[in-house]
């Protein structure tokens, strides 16, 4: 019988221990809480500044952030990079990377149809927090750069997506949850994350476009109440008909396909062994004699 790493388990056993790709040390998890927090600040300081505040009227806010977010991810990046990403996962990264900028052409300008958003979320969810953040900040980096679409929204999208993964790798019962249970957990997570991605990066444009309708344009300065009902006004008329359409699509593709990609990225990690360190033994120098002739 079959007992090493990558058997599977037997009916009735309780799966083995998911391997993590990355594991986040003291440095990573603090690098993630606050470049978290930061876009916390970035994504809903228009709802949060005080009206009496210079923050709240000014027009170079978004820009600032715009600015600031790229560094603050790039080294969360280098952080969880030099302390938990080796050779093998830095590998797995650029498959997985590839993978998702390749999918994201396939849906882009068709009523919010993104098929990238179940990778990413079964991608997280087997390979972990720390591994599913970096995965999702450059596969949106590196599908923004093939579509086209850079400029002052993309930290936001990377930032955003890196949420997404990272998310579906805080999932529970990563070691113990298998089958129909997990699908169902997996596709409700991917439904929420879907259109909570398309929220955040509306209140991230919202600030920018002037001219709309005074029931749904952002007033700097006014209180948080109005300036909300403002926002979910303008969410409800411009975006949830894209986000609802990606929701579904995250569902159905997790719910078809879901099975067939959790087991090759399980057996992937089974393979990769990332838990085992890397060692390297000495040749043996077999076949000589003590004079070391043949």
């Amino acid at each position: 019988m079959n007992t090493g790493a990558g058997a599977g388990t037997r009916a009735g056993a309780t799966p083995d221990r998911q391997a993590r790709a990355v594991l986040l040390g003291p440095r990573s998890a603090v690098a993630l809480a606050l470049v978290s927090a930061i876009g916390v600040a970035a994504f809903g300081w228009p709802l949060l500044a005080d009206s009496a505040s210079g923050l709240a009227h000014s027009r170079d806010a978004p820009w600032l952030f715009a600015a600031l977010l790229p560094l603050l991810i790039a080294v969360v990046v280098a952080t969880i990079a030099d302390t938990g990403l080796g050779a093998k996962s830095i590998a797995m990264l650029g498959v997985l990377a590839a993978a998702g900028a390749a999918l994201r052409p396939l849906g882009a300008g068709t009523a919010g149809l993104e098929p990238m958003f179940f990778l990413m979320v079964l991608a997280g969810r087997v390979l972990g927090p720390g591994f599913g953040f970096v995965l999702g900040a450059v596969c949106m980096f590196a599908s923004a750069l093939l579509t086209g679409g850079v400029g002052p929204w993309m930290p936001f999208q990377m930032l955003s997506m890196g949420w997404v993964a990272m998310g579906a790798g805080l999932l529970p019962g990563a070691d113990t949850l298998r089958g129909r249970r997990e699908l169902l957990l997996i596709a409700a997570y991917g439904a929420v994350a879907s259109v909570g991605y398309g929220l955040v990066m509306n209140l991230q444009g919202w600030t920018y476009i002037a001219g709309l309708g005074s029931g749904i344009s952002f007033v700097p300065g006014d209180p948080l109440a109005a300036n909300l009902a403002r926002f979910v006004a303008y969410w409800l008329a411009t975006s949830l008909g894209w986000d609802l359409p990606r929701a579904a699509l995250t569902v159905v593709l997790t719910l078809t396909l879901g099975p067939v990609v959790l087991r090759a990225l399980r057996r992937a990690t089974r393979r990769a062994a990332f838990d085992v360190p890397v060692t390297f033994a000495e040749r043996a120098e077999s076949g000589r004699d003590k004079t070391g002739r043949q």
